[in-house]
C-alpha cells in the first residue's frame, strides 16, 4: 500500500486507465471489465482491477488536475509498477472542425506549469504520447468508425480561465482541445520509460459553446474506453 492508494501488491495491473473522476472509473470497470473488484477506496478515489478479453486491467481514477494525477501517477509507476496509463477524460474542444462527441488522441500537450517545472527549470520539455499506442488507438478508432483527431493538446491548471487572450493563441496554432491532466502524464513516463496516451472525448466546445447532453454521454465515453482498451493490448 501508499500513501494514496490502498491496493496490496499484485493488486495494479501493468496498464491502468486513468479517468479523472473516480465514480467514471466504477462505471468504466463495471462496464468493460470482467470480475472487477475494488483494490482503491483511499479518500474516495476509487480504483477497480478486472480484465478485458484476458488481459489484467487497472481502472484508477486521477482527480482533477495536474498535481493530483502526479500523486496517483507516481505511485503506480514507483510502487505498483505500471507499464502503461492511458488518460480517459473529457476536454473542450478549440477548433472548429473538431465537433461535440468527436474523440481526440493527444500527440502532444502543451502547458504553462506542470508540477515537473522545478525540474525542467528553464526547459521547455515537450511531452508527448507513446507512438505505439497512438497509432493502435487511430486504428481502434478508426475501425469502431468513431470521428478521432489526432494532434496537439493543452493541459490548463485552471478550470475557470481568464486568459482569453491564451485561448486565442492555442486556437492559432493549431491546439485541437484543452483539459488539465495529459502534460504531467506525459513527462512522469518519459521520466519513467513507460507508455503513455491521453484518449479525450470532446464534451464541450469553447468557440461554439456546445456542451454534451448528461443523457449522452454513457453512450459517448464507452467509445473512449473501448478505444483505449484496444490500444493498450493491439
Amino acid at each position: 500500500m501508499t500513501v494514496h492508494i490502498g491496493a496490496e501488491k499484485g493488486d495494479i495491473a501493468p496498464t491502468v486507465l486513468m479517468p479523472g473522476d473516480p465514480y467514471r472509473a466504477k462505471w468504466a470497470a463495471e462496464t468493460f471489465l470482467d470480475d472487477a473488484r475494488c483494490i482503491n477506496e483511499v479518500r474516495g478515489m476509487l480504483g477497480f482491477t478486472g480484465t478485458w478479453k484476458g488481459n489484467p486491467v487497472t481502472i484508477q481514477g486521477s482527480g482533477m488536475g495536474m498535481p493530483s494525477l502526479s500523486i496517483y501517477a507516481n505511485e503506480l509507476i514507483k510502487d505498483y509498477d505500471a507499464q502503461t496509463l492511458i488518460r480517459i477524460g473529457s476536454c473542450g474542444g478549440m477548433q472548429s472542425h473538431v465537433k461535440i462527441r468527436d474523440v481526440i488522441l493527444a500527440m502532444t500537450a502543451s502547458t504553462l506549469s506542470t508540477p515537473s517545472r522545478g525540474i525542467f527549470r528553464e526547459l521547455n520539455f515537450a511531452p508527448c504520447a507513446d507512438y505505439g499506442l497512438l497509432a493502435a488507438a487511430h486504428d481502434a478508432a478508426k475501425e469502431k468508425g468513431v470521428p478521432t483527431h489526432v494532434g496537439g493538446i493543452y493541459s490548463s491548471d485552471v478550470f475557470y480561465d481568464e486568459r482569453p487572450d491564451l485561448n486565442e493563441q492555442m486556437v492559432r496554432h493549431g491546439i485541437l482541445g484543452v483539459e488539465m491532466e495529459a502534460a504531467e502524464l506525459y513527462n512522469l513516463a518519459a521520466r519513467y520509460g513507460r507508455r503513455a496516451l491521453a484518449v479525450l472525448t470532446v464534451s464541450d466546445h469553447l468557440i461554439t459553446h456546445e456542451a454534451l447532453p448528461s443523457e449522452d454521454r454513457e453512450k459517448t465515453f464507452g467509445d473512449m474506453v473501448e478505444i483505449a482498451l484496444a490500444a493498450a493490448f493491439r
